[in-house]
């Protein structure tokens, strides 16, 4: 793990917002005119999706994809001026928020000023060609970081970057060499001390298909020596899996996927824990009752790992908002449930701790979660339906009255047992009354 990574993440929500789509205006003012909304949900960390130049040849739909960059070092004159954007992460940090910026150092658009000013940077095929060793990606041009003299362009980029915002989303951060991060985190923590480094790794099959092309792909493992936190698609087809109702993926199996990122990663390891994000499809696609997306939001914040909300999310959104072209977030739309998601981010910041051991059961034949985090002498437990399951359920706590943090409404014990009415329950108890041990006994 990086040596200074602050564990502090795992109590963070962070939202991820799109310049372009967030408004129908799709400027740096409209969003900073909502930033107190995004601050209200209980945000900590903004992500702002890639705001540069996007490149025109070679271009998919008609605005092309944000990760298709033209120039590193601008900003897109849709968006605003770059004194716009400055004063856009100014008014997030008079919030108290902090703000990261995408970075996309595996590729550039096929017409990028890289390209024209140092053409020794790519990757090419025995004809000169440009390459990408991912066919789907035709709007893009793989980088060659055995050129040293990228590294530092690369660098020196983030350092402009670093002066404004307070860290780095990495696409695609497994395909460019951890050397490189490595080195790119030491000197950003000469212009922003403590600088917050998120990577988008990825699954094993992404992996796999990458080196069987004969290119270089990292592992979580590997990214975690440099990245404070790095994306969840480790445990993603366990998660598809079963939201998708495949039998071949019970509860049971996707817990067990996240118990096993115990002892696979560092001990001060950070996951992002996403239900969706602009690469997949949104949660309300798959989950179509409300109670059942409440039970997956309040199960997300209280996993172990950075809390994450995508822009609309907020508003139970089913549609996917297009990268291609200007597709603004129907705000207007949905139902909104900010004021859960509010009260899921501070019971995360309040009641857990960073440095509490965490643990998972699963109940398959009712499709309930049970979950907790251990303290010392306390405990926090939530307890999540997740397929509409109302009824009598064991409850592995000692009888007694407990309080619902979401909702502040008692939670009566009798005989080991709760009546559930399918709604999410997150409960402080201390560990003499969590019967933990009955509960691994029934798994």
């Amino acid at each position: 793990m990086a040596i200074n990574t602050n564990i502090e993440l795992r109590r963070k929500t962070m939202y991820s917002l799109f310049v372009r789509n967030h408004t129908a205006e799709g400027t740096f003012a409209a969003v900073e005119r909502d930033l107190d909304r995004i601050r209200a949900l209980g945000t900590d960390i903004i992500w702002f999706m890639p705001i540069q130049p996007t490149g025109v040849l070679n271009r998919k739909g008609k605005d092309g994809s944000p990760y298709a960059i033209k120039d590193y070092r601008k900003v897109d004159p849709a968006l605003g001026t770059m004194e716009d954007f400055k004063h856009l992460t100014d008014e997030i940090h008079r919030r108290g928020m902090q703000c990261i910026l995408d970075v996309v150092y595996n590729h550039t658009s096929p017409d990028s000023w890289l390209i024209e000013n140092h053409p020794d940077y790519f990757q090419r095929d025995s004809r000169g060609n440009t390459v990408t060793l991912v066919p789907e990606w035709s709007d893009i041009a793989d980088l060659d970081y055995g050129k040293k003299g990228l590294w530092q362009y690369q660098i020196d980029t983030l350092k402009m970057w670093a002066e404004m915002v307070d860290g780095f989303r990495c696409d695609v951060a497994p395909r460019v060499p951890v050397e490189f991060w490595r080195q790119a985190r030491r000197e950003v923590e000469k212009v922003r001390p403590g600088a917050l480094w998120l990577a988008e790794s990825t699954e094993k099959h992404f992996i796999k298909f990458i080196r069987s092309r004969g290119g270089y792909c990292a592992t979580d493992s590997q990214l975690y020596e440099v990245f404070d936190i790095c994306y969840d698609y480790d445990i993603w087809p366990a998660f598809m899996g079963y939201v998708k109702k495949d039998p071949r993926f019970p509860l049971s199996l996707y817990l067990d996927e996240i118990e096993k990122q115990e002892g696979t990663y560092p001990e001060n390891y950070v996951k992002l824990r996403c239900l969706e994000n602009h690469d997949q499809e949104r949660i309300a696609h798959y989950v179509k009752d409300r109670q059942s997306i409440l039970n997956w939001t309040a199960l997300s914040f209280l996993l172990k790992g950075t809390a994450f909300i995508y822009a609309g999310q907020e508003k139970m959104l089913s549609h996917l908002p297009s990268i291609f072209e200007k597709d603004p977030t129907d705000f207007a739309g949905g139902e909104d449930i900010s004021d859960f998601i509010a009260r899921c981010a501070r019971i995360k910041k309040t009641e857990l701790a960073a440095d509490g051991i965490y643990g998972s059961f699963a109940d398959d034949d009712r499709d309930v979660a049970y979950l907790w985090c251990r303290m010392g002498s306390r405990c926090v437990m939530g307890i999540f339906s997740l397929r509409g399951f109302r009824g009598e359920l064991p409850a592995y706590m000692a009888d007694g009255a407990y309080e619902n943090l979401l909702t502040g409404e008692p939670v009566n014990v009798t005989g080991g047992r709760l009546v559930y009415d399918g709604n999410p329950i997150i409960l402080k108890l201390d560990t003499d009354s969590f019967l933990e041990k009955e509960m691994r006994m029934d798994n």
